[in-house]
């Protein structure tokens, strides 16, 4: 058991503030262990959309939630998009009788009616598995290799850690995404899937997936609209503006889980996954989530150009643009890229993201800084 005080405090300021609070994040990432310890904290009562007994109480909903006081959670809440309606006025009580917390799997994208009927009267908590904080500094490298998935990160064993991950998968193609929209083939999203786990970290070019897989451009975009809805992928956006270069223009793909990413490449221990040619790019990957865990993904870009130039983030904060560059060294240096960006851009400051545990100047303006300490990075150097 892992403690996560964080994520607690953040529920405990929404549902002071909010009629009603939504909790998001994958599917096993830890929704339901949190709101189980909020509901015994608090003695309120717990409904989940999964078990026939509580969607037959709350087959006159208006009745029945009305009733409640205190805290009231509702658990798998995208299996009845209908409740968004029935919420609202309950939200607007003037004497609040009742605070709900509301647990989903699926973004306010996918959420039908959560972002439009519960507008400003709803909170958001983002969830997700273990980030290098929770897990510590000495498990670094297995929370990179097994992904932050809580039954794959406390497995026994690598073995076991893998036979979930697997299993995760295959439940999550065949049952749960077929509830969250326009679904059809478990096999095309498995092998879709798959080639995006090759993609790791390149820019995504859906056409020439669409011609692969045989199907339409719109097939593979409302497939990668889903994956990402469900927190499973990420579209990490090019940042362009009028300059003298050519800027590339699409985003760029991760698989947010490394994990997962593993898994689909069948990759089974550290030791091979440090031989593997996704390595560098499945580091990027981990790291840049450890990255928005603490500072979010508001405003945050990649910068590229068709010369060759890049550089892994550029993030807006306070008016300002800042860079982040990960590599997989023990001693990273300064590219060429990172000072052509720093010019282009006018970045304020950049960090290079690396595995080591020192804090140390690179040169004027660029810091090499820990994985595990991204947390402490501030945007006012």
């Amino acid at each position: 058991m892992i403690n996560r005080p964080r994520y607690l405090e953040e529920l405990e300021k929404s549902l002071k503030l909010m009629p009603v609070t939504t909790l998001l994040g994958p599917r096993q990432c830890g929704k339901t262990t949190i709101a189980r310890m909020l509901c015994e904290k608090h003695g309120g009562t717990y409904l989940d959309l999964e078990r026939r007994s509580d969607r037959i109480r709350l087959s006159n909903p208006e009745a029945f939630l009305g009733s409640l006081n205190g805290l009231v959670v509702i658990d798998e809440v995208q299996k009845m998009p209908s409740l968004m309606e029935v919420l609202r006025p309950l939200a607007d009580r003037d004497e609040r009788p009742a605070t709900f917390l509301l647990l989903g799997s699926a973004s306010p994208s996918l959420l039908t009616g959560t972002s439009e009927t519960l507008a400003g009267r709803t909170g958001f908590v983002d969830l997700h598995g273990f980030d290098v904080e929770e897990a510590g500094s000495a498990c670094l490298e297995s929370l990179w290799f097994r992904g932050g998935f809580p039954r794959s990160f406390l497995a026994d064993d690598d073995r076991t850690s893998g036979i979930w991950l697997e299993a995760f998968a295959r439940t999550f193609i065949e049952r749960d995404l077929p509830s969250l929209g326009d679904f059809q083939s478990a096999s095309l999203m498995r092998r879709l899937w798959m080639m995006l786990a090759s993609l790791q970290g390149q820019v995504l070019n859906s056409s020439q997936l669409g011609t692969s897989l045989s199907v339409s451009y719109k097939t593979v975009q409302r497939y990668l609209d889903l994956l990402e809805g469900a927190f499973m992928i990420r579209r990490l956006p090019p940042w362009y503006e009028n300059s003298g270069k050519r800027l590339v223009k699409s985003p760029k793909l991760y698989i947010r889980d490394s994990g997962i990413l593993h898994s689909f490449l069948q990759i089974d221990s550290l030791y091979q996954l440090k031989g593997h040619i996704v390595c560098g790019a499945s580091w990027k990957g981990f790291a840049l989530e450890q990255f928005f865990r603490f500072h979010g993904s508001r405003n945050c870009h990649f910068w590229g150009t068709h010369q060759g130039a890049e550089i892994d983030l550029v993030c807006i904060r306070n008016g300002l643009r800042y860079g982040i560059e990960v590599k997989l060294s023990e001693t990273p240096g300064v590219t060429r890229s990172i000072r052509i960006a720093m010019n282009e851009l006018g970045l304020q400051h950049v960090w290079v993201l690396y595995p080591g545990k020192n804090i140390f100047p690179l040169d004027e303006g660029i810091t090499a800084w820990p994985v595990e300490a991204i947390r402490t990075m501030s945007f006012t150097v």
